[in-house]
């Protein structure tokens, strides 16, 4: 029997850190290759091309490592790879996964995952969360559902997927729709149909810079009122609620809007913000009176993703039709 191409890349974080010594904290050290090692299982079920490609906390990836990465991915499909498996870090997986997502344009999946407890620690939960995020990668029914992030044996579609949780087994969610599927007794099973996509081509520059600042009661406006100055090419706001700001900051975000794209979205982490509801000053209706977009479902992290995509391939202007589609 010919068994299918599996390409997986490590990169990093809690799946694979150890402590070098009794009472230190745990530091990136085991390689792809060892984590393989520790499910013998994928070898009767594929043939396994894996490669590290960083050790690192997933805090420290940037932009410009995950285009590297994303080539590599885009290479193993070309090269016949069925599907593909990446592990990292959990701190910023929620954000890795709407960044391979808007650019993963292969009916291939990008399969995502990672762990909650480190590689030495009693119950850790790495070798079964990458094994079933293999399981998905080779899944037949995986094809054309673009990037999605496998933990506790629970699929979540990369751009709604959040960490909701810093500590427990059980970090992830995807507020409002939950997970996309699961596996059972080893078996894939979606729970809806593969979601509408539009990949975006590869940015043409990188050194945009989007700016994220949160909405808090009684915040001073020195740094937004600075965002022009100091050279940000966009800026977004996790908003109040369904999407609002203090009168002094919508006074701010008008001026800042004629120059660069402005975002609001929602801080509370899960709701949509509002289009036409309230009308206060600094309210939604307000906002985009003064010129500024609304991230709907959005959250406030993937909306800067997105807005550094659509910045770096000149197409901002279709920031809107994004959102919409989110």
């Amino acid at each position: 029997m010919d068994l299918p191409k599996l390409a997986i890349a490590a990169l990093g974080g809690t799946v694979s850190m150890q402590a070098r010594h009794a009472g230190e904290g745990v530091i990136p050290t085991v390689s792809g290759e060892s984590l393989l090692a520790l499910v013998p299982e994928l070898t009767n079920m594929a043939r396994v091309t894996v490669e590290t490609l960083g050790l690192m906390p997933s805090a420290s990836l940037n932009f410009e490592f995950l285009l590297s990465v994303l080539s590599w991915a885009n290479y193993q499909v070309e090269q016949g790879a069925v599907g593909v498996v990446i592990t990292q870090g959990t701190d910023t997986l929620e954000e890795t996964a709407a960044f391979f997502d808007y650019l993963w344009n292969h009916d291939a999946p990008l399969v995502l995952t990672g762990a909650m407890r480190s590689a030495g620690q009693v119950g850790a939960d790495g070798p079964a969360n990458l094994l079933d995020a293999s399981r998905v990668a080779l899944a037949k029914n995986s094809r054309r559902r673009g990037v999605q992030v496998v933990m506790g044996a629970e699929i979540h579609h990369g751009t709604t997927v959040r960490k909701t949780d810093s500590l427990a087994l059980q970090a992830f969610s995807s507020p409002m729709v939950g997970p996309s599927g699961m596996l059972l007794e080893g078996t894939v099973h979606y729970l809806r149909e593969p979601p509408r996509r539009n990949p975006l081509p590869l940015p043409q520059q990188t050194s945009q810079e989007i700016a994220l600042l949160e909405s808090t009661l009684s915040a001073d406006s020195l740094l937004l009122e600075n965002i022009l100055e100091l050279g940000y090419d966009g800026l977004v706001i996790a908003g109040f609620g369904a999407g609002h700001v203090s009168d002094q900051w919508a006074d701010a975000v008008e001026k800042i809007a004629k120059k660069i794209p402005v975002i609001i979205a929602t801080r509370t982490g899960s709701g949509p913000t509002a289009q036409s509801s309230y009308g206060f000053i600094g309210s939604e209706m307000d906002l985009i009176r003064r010129g500024a977009l609304m991230a709907g479902f959005l959250c406030p992290r993937k909306a800067r993703i997105l807005l550094w995509l659509l910045v770096g391939g000149g197409r901002q202007d279709d920031l809107g039709v994004f959102l919409a589609q989110d």
